[in-house]
């Protein structure tokens, strides 16, 4: 019987933690409509801009598509959004984002620089939502 009593109580804790990692889906949309207006306020006559500080150029980005895919890092978020440069290549765009009071901000973005998640991935940092 204690047996019992124990994978129940393991299991319970178990399934409130992955509850606790969910979002819902307002949630999730208002992440994704943060990530959206930060990416509005930053367009400069409608291109984002991506600067090659060590080459000293500016590389022009427009919006493509958005991933569905919602990554936790602690208490942050990480979103992705495929960007286009002039010549139509894609670029990934990765924001990390925070909430704030009642609200979500992007705190970080990493442009063409997947090693930053895949590094915080590998070490058990970041982590997908389900």
């Amino acid at each position: 019987m204690k047996r019992v009593v124990l994978v129940l109580g393991f299991l319970m804790s178990w399934f409130g933690i992955a509850a606790s990692e969910s979002l819902s889906i307002g949630e999730k949309a208002e992440l994704q409509a943060a990530m959206f207006h930060h990416i509005d306020q930053q367009l400069v006559d409608g291109s984002f801009l991506w600067l090659h500080a060590s080459e000293g150029r500016v590389t022009r980005l427009a919006p493509a598509k958005a991933h569905p895919k919602i990554l936790r890092m602690g208490d942050h978020f990480v979103l992705c959004v495929d960007f286009r440069d002039e010549q139509g290549k894609d670029v990934n765009v990765d924001f990390f984002v925070a909430r704030s009071s009642e609200t979500f901000v992007v705190f970080h973005t990493e442009i063409e620089n997947r090693n930053v998640v895949r590094g915080l991935m590998k070490a058990g940092r970041i982590t997908a939502l389900n």
